[in-house]
């Protein structure tokens, strides 16, 4: 339902940012209100409280004051649009009615609309090389009534021809796969810009835009290693599914520390602070935003190492530039979750279990170990580190990994992380347990595939693992929508983690050579279709609230 009062005077857009936004369910410009169907009752009482037999005067009064008032006395969300240098105002006289014309004929709202479909906060390669000329793109999009979804998709079928490219493992493949994937993300620029530009927000918008980017990035990855074995029988292979790992383990740490603060009470941190600073000084602001590596940097780096080197340089570049961005990242997180010593929420402490992705096995160890250790102690990153580094550095220094000792020790590594979760997470580092999981997990995997004399195993392991983590990426997302985490049972049936790991290194110690290559293969298949299936009927269905993408983290 929308309110404007007739003396409105402004731009169009201005009523465009207060009328047709659909992530809150009210906003409001002077002049104009607008309510979601979440808000209409609190609309009514507002109304109901307008005195009877109110002349029209009074009635756009209320409009503009009493409405907007009451709505935000209501605390349902009310956002108040902030024009900016965009003209939104009532005029009372006609004096006031030509002054407002003539400011808002001095401003080209265009021009502002253009100026504001780009994120105010960007990587230095999207904000210098891509968004001066992609928001031009994404207002041709809009006029010819494309949506932001069309276009990912463009974004994500424009990325799996360069993977193709790659695939071929010629220099011309590899050139054309260059090109490809810089214009991939040109188009994944594009999309969000479309939305914002046209004030097209979903919440399945958001979970497509951050889904795609991880499948145009891993498939593109698969393509390199698929171009190494044609062009030169070079086995990057580890390489690649390294740094599918490394990328995904870092996403999750920002994921994880996002969500632990989310909606945390405390002091201001000093490296906070220190950070508030710096960002007075402009160029250190774009060298930390380039340090961290983000998409922009990273693909920009990727399509030119592609087009001009070999898949290895491509990986080893890759791999020590997202390490050293990693080490960069966390350390500050780190830093900053023991000098803010925050007070975390019992919806914090969900997400972050929700993230660890624990199944029925660590279910039930914890229950058991439950009211051992205080909240808020060392004991979860702790136990979850060694639950991780105990496997790792089996399967890495035992003579052979694939016997029944390994799984053995996969249990001991199940009893450690059920102790990790026995108490809520709501430690100052309990943040670090689900990336440590995601690291134990996914490295086991890698590790055991790499050192198996099957052929073709590494190949399995990377589309296990690239099955394994669109499940926490989907799940990611279901909680940033405010729909919560994916069903319980999804999470048992694909087992938890630990029952993941359990189950790769049985399958190692019983089915050598080239039978553990196929079961890791069924295991992938089996694992993607049952989260893609739900993950599919879940975001299509759902009735999530319209977020905004809030892009990759960094």
């Amino acid at each position: 339902m929308a309110l404007v009062d007739p003396r409105f005077v402004g731009h169009l857009h201005a009523l465009r940012l207060a009328l047709t936004d659909p992530r809150f369910p009210a906003a409001a410009v002077p002049g104009a209100l607008t309510a979601q169907p979440e808000a209409r009752a609190a609309l009514a009482r507002a109304a109901g409280r307008i005195p009877v037999g109110a002349g029209t005067a009074h009635l756009t009064d209320v409009l503009t004051d009493t409405l907007t008032e009451a709505l935000d006395r209501e605390d349902i969300g009310l956002h108040r649009v902030e024009p900016g240098s965009l003209v939104a105002t009532v005029a009372l006289t006609p004096a006031q009615r030509d002054e407002a014309r003539e400011a808002a004929a001095a401003v080209d709202d265009e021009a502002v609309r253009l100026r504001t479909a780009v994120k105010s906060r960007d990587g230095f390669f999207t904000t210098f090389c891509i968004s001066p000329y992609s928001r031009y793109l994404a207002r041709w999009c809009a006029r010819r009534g494309l949506t932001p979804n069309q276009v990912t998709t463009a974004s994500l079928l424009t990325a799996l021809i360069a993977a193709g490219c790659a695939a071929t493992g010629t220099r011309a493949g590899f050139v054309a796969a260059g090109v490809l994937l810089l214009l991939s993300f040109v188009l994944d620029c594009t999309d969000g810009q479309l939305a914002r530009y046209s004030l097209q927000y979903s919440t399945m918008g958001a979970w497509l835009d951050a889904t795609f980017d991880r499948a145009k990035e891993y498939a593109f990855y698969a393509g390199l290693a698929l171009g190494a074995a044609r062009c030169s029988g070079d086995d990057v292979w580890a390489l690649a599914l390294g740094a599918m790992i490394l990328q995904t383990c870092r996403h999750v740490v920002d994921f994880a520390f996002n969500e632990a603060n989310h909606d945390a009470t405390a002091n201001t941190s000093p490296t906070a602070a220190l950070s508030d600073r710096l960002d007075s000084v402009g160029w250190t602001v774009w060298v930390r935003r380039m340090i961290v590596l983000p998409i922009g940097e990273r693909w920009a780096m990727i399509a030119v190492l592609t087009a001009l080197t070999t898949p290895r340089v491509v990986f080893l570049a890759l791999l020590v530039g997202c390490a050293l961005a990693a080490c960069y990242t966390t350390a500050g997180r780190v830093l900053r979750s023991l000098t803010r010593r925050a007070r975390r929420t019992d919806r914090a402490a969900r997400a972050l279990l929700d993230l660890a992705d624990t199944g029925p096995l660590v279910e039930l160890i914890s229950r058991g170990a439950r009211g051992r250790g205080s909240t808020g102690s060392l004991l979860a990153p702790v136990m979850a580190f060694l639950s991780s580094a105990v496997l790792l550095v089996w399967v890495i220094f035992q003579k052979n990994p694939a016997s029944w000792p390994t799984v053995g020790v996969a249990a001991c590594s199940a009893l450690l992380a059920g102790a990790a979760v026995s108490r809520p997470l709501k430690g100052a580092l309990d943040w670090l347990v689900p990336p440590l999981f995601r690291a134990g997990e996914y490295l086991t995997v890698l590790v055991l595939a790499a050192r198996s004399d099957a052929p073709g195993a590494l190949p399995a392991a990377f589309g296990l693992i690239a099955a394994v983590a669109y499940h926490h990426y989907d799940t990611v997302y279901r909680i940033r929508g405010g729909t919560g985490a994916p069903p319980r049972w999804l999470v048992r049936a694909t087992g938890g983690h630990e029952g993941r790991i359990l189950v790769v290194t049985a399958l190692a110690a019983l089915l050598p050579d080239t039978g553990f290559t196929i079961a890791l293969t069924v295991l992938a298949v089996v694992l993607a279709l049952l989260v893609l299936i739900e993950s599919i009927r879940f975001w299509v269905s759902s009735g999530a609230p319209a977020v905004h993408d809030e892009g990759e983290p960094a």
